[in-house]
């Protein structure tokens, strides 16, 4: 096993990154990710690790190299924030529908304007349907853990579809916590090397990416969801295997102190640690009170979130990111839906939090629980309400 030790989360990422042998890093630095590639671009030049590093112009030309990248048969990754994900929107549909397995680390951020470097998952709602593998992680120990857990997943031959890995902007990627980096020899037995079943090869050649006529692009896009949803065996399989390596166990949807609860809350990313906190103070004061967080939010585990709200009378979905005019938060909408033809299903009140950097404090999360509380005999005036608003 391998020591605890003291380490920022972006620098463990990259670390954690140099150990699954990667072949090609293609990055273009912006806050609050650049620790992260600026640390793997340092082992390329110490001679640590024995890959590419391929310096570009924008996010646009990094995404794009990591595609021409994977399509040779290279193990790549890459890694954004914000305007810089968002930069790369027009490439990312391409990996998916190609089948290029790209790892790629988003350190969220808000997006501009106003314009602001601090978290929220404004930058990863806006690209939620690119048809890409997406965690959440919680803290950098996960963080970590979920990168391993992407290139093997990602590389499966059963699945072959890009994964990206979401960490907090700051509030996650430039804490120093204490994580466990494993040995080598174990990372080498959880990831095999990568053998894709097509690629660019000048000595055999083939095409990738032609024209989809209307007679095909329709029966092209239901092979792509048929085969993504089937990803889903993989992904928690993965994460079996990975218990029996190194001990820690992640499923796509968790839960805590859901038993007998009649008010749950429910929160992706690093918040999700605050929220505890206030679910157990609320608990010492008699409440009813658990917390549903989401891993795994694409493919969205449905079976797994009506299993684990069930019982529950009141469900509140705390978002990090706004879609203005509609009728909630990508996640509460996400929810509602899910929720929509489950028979005693729980009523799902919205609140918006955290947008920029605002904290979200312990008494933020007790607020939001009482209000749950509330709403179980009234029916909230509006589908959602931000929470934290200096009026």
């Amino acid at each position: 096993m391998g020591k605890r030790i003291a380490k920022e989360v972006s620098i463990a990422i990259a670390e954690a990154v140099k150990q699954c042998r990667v072949d090609v890093i293609a990055a273009y630095p912006i806050t609050p990710q650049t620790h992260i590639v600026e640390h793997l671009s340092e082992l390329v030049a110490n001679g640590e690790l024995d890959a590419e590093y391929i310096t570009v112009e924008s996010e646009h030309s990094a995404i794009s190299a990591c595609l021409g990248s994977v399509a040779t048969g290279a193990r790549t990754f890459t890694s954004t924030s914000s305007q810089g994900l968002a930069l790369m929107h027009e490439i990312l549909f391409i990996a998916p529908a190609l089948r290029l397995p790209v790892v790629m680390v988003v350190a969220n951020r808000a997006l501009s304007a106003p314009i602001s470097i601090w978290n929220d998952h404004g930058d990863i709602m806006a690209e939620r349907d690119i048809g890409w593998i997406q965690t959440f992680a919680e803290n950098g120990q996960e963080a970590v853990d979920l990168v391993y857990h992407a290139f093997r997943v990602a590389e499966d031959r059963r699945v072959m579809f890009p994964v990206i890995v979401n960490i907090d902007g700051f509030t996650l990627s430039h804490m120093i916590e204490p994580i466990e980096l494993p040995d080598q020899e174990q990372v080498d037995q959880y990831l095999p090397p990568f053998k894709p079943r097509y690629r660019l090869d000048p000595r055999k050649p083939i095409s990738m990416g032609p024209v989809g006529i209307p007679e095909i692009y329709t029966e092209a896009k239901k092979a792509q969801d048929e085969a993504f949803k089937n990803a889903y065996r993989v992904i928690v399989k993965a994460w079996d295997e990975f218990e029996k390596i190194f001990g820690r166990r992640y499923r796509p949807v968790e839960t805590y102190r859901m038993e007998d609860a009649e008010v749950a809350l429910l929160i992706m990313g690093s918040l999700a640690e605050t929220a505890m906190t206030a679910v157990d103070r609320l608990r010492e004061a008699g409440k009813k009170v658990g917390l549903v967080r989401i891993r795994l939010w694409r493919p969205f585990p449905l079976r797994d979130f009506v299993r684990a709200v069930k019982g529950v009378r009141v469900l509140g979905v705390i978002d990090r990111a706004l879609s203005p005019g509609a009728t909630g938060g990508p996640v509460g909408v996400e929810v509602r839906s899910a929720l929509y033809q489950v028979p005693g299903r729980p009523r799902v009140v919205n609140f918006v939090a955290g947008l920029g950097g605002r904290d979200v404090t312990v008494e933020d999360f007790e607020e939001m629980a009482d209000k749950a509380f509330f709403y179980m005999k009234k029916k909230p005036k509006e589908p959602y309400e931000m929470i934290g608003v200096k009026e």
